[in-house]
């Protein structure tokens, strides 16, 4: 029998699943290798009390969700954290900056005891330890696969620490701040093959910061062509606003 594996999700558009739908030419494979205990997109049943493997979707916002990733570290061997939502805090983060408690008033009004037992939104790797990543949003399916595959082959986790710069040149892009537009490329984790700048597209910083980012040169490269240092924070918060951030 292959690894028992769970796919779970918390606070997220659960775009990272849909994006796992998208694998066909490959799902046959991938399920030929694993006993696929409980998909929560496409699953009417509970989640089973054994598995080994756990895929985990979206931010923490409840503490529901703290219990159940405490569970859920404590049960598989293997916990990957999914997309930037459970990499970084992703977009639910942003609403955990400055006033959380006044931004429930203005949605529910007298009627906060709907949202009890919330906690100011995070990442699912601020919350327990995680064995594997998969950043963006949403992920790329050829490193969901590259990432099970090592799941599966009991190899250790090799995300990418170049910045997308790197990634970048080798497909001859023309640079986006040429254009006079900020792109966030020069400090975000690799890994995606440049896609959305591929595209037409400046990066966003989807993937959260690469490891290896000179960020005092970043902030030089923003300045020399007219981005300020408090646009480029901001800017870097989209998805990033879990992590500490000194430009």
């Amino acid at each position: 029998m292959g690894a028992r594996v769970v796919v779970l999700g918390l606070a997220s558009d659960f775009g990272c699943q849909v994006q796992l739908t998208n694998i066909e030419d490959h799902l046959l494979d991938v399920l030929g290798l694993i006993d696929l205990s409980y998909w929560q997109l496409a699953s009417s049943g509970h989640m089973p009390d054994e598995y080994d493997v756990a895929l985990v979707e979206g931010a923490v916002t409840t503490d529901e969700h703290v219990e159940l990733l405490r569970k859920v570290r404590e049960t598989a061997a293997v916990v990957i954290a999914i997309g930037s939502c459970a990499v970084t805090g992703g977009i639910p983060a942003l609403a955990g900056t400055g006033d959380l408690e006044g931004r429930y008033e203005a949605v529910y009004g007298e009627g906060t005891d709907v949202a009890r037992g919330r906690t100011r939104p995070v990442a699912v790797t601020s919350v327990i330890e995680v064995d594997y990543i998969v950043p963006g949003c949403p992920i790329d399916t050829g490193e969901f696969l590259k990432v099970l595959s090592r799941v599966l082959g009991g190899l250790s986790d090799k995300p990418s620490e170049q910045p997308m710069c790197f990634a970048c040149k080798t497909r001859e892009n023309v640079c986006f701040f040429e254009k006079g537009e900020m792109c966030l490329g020069v400090v975000t984790r690799s890994g995606c093959h440049a896609r959305c700048i591929s595209l037409g597209r400046p990066c966003t910083g989807c993937r959260g910061i690469a490891p290896e980012a000179n960020l005092g040169a970043a902030r030089d490269v923003f300045e020399q062509h007219g981005f300020e240092t408090a646009r480029s924070l901001h800017a870097m918060n989209l998805y990033n606003t879990n992590e500490e951030v000194a430009l």
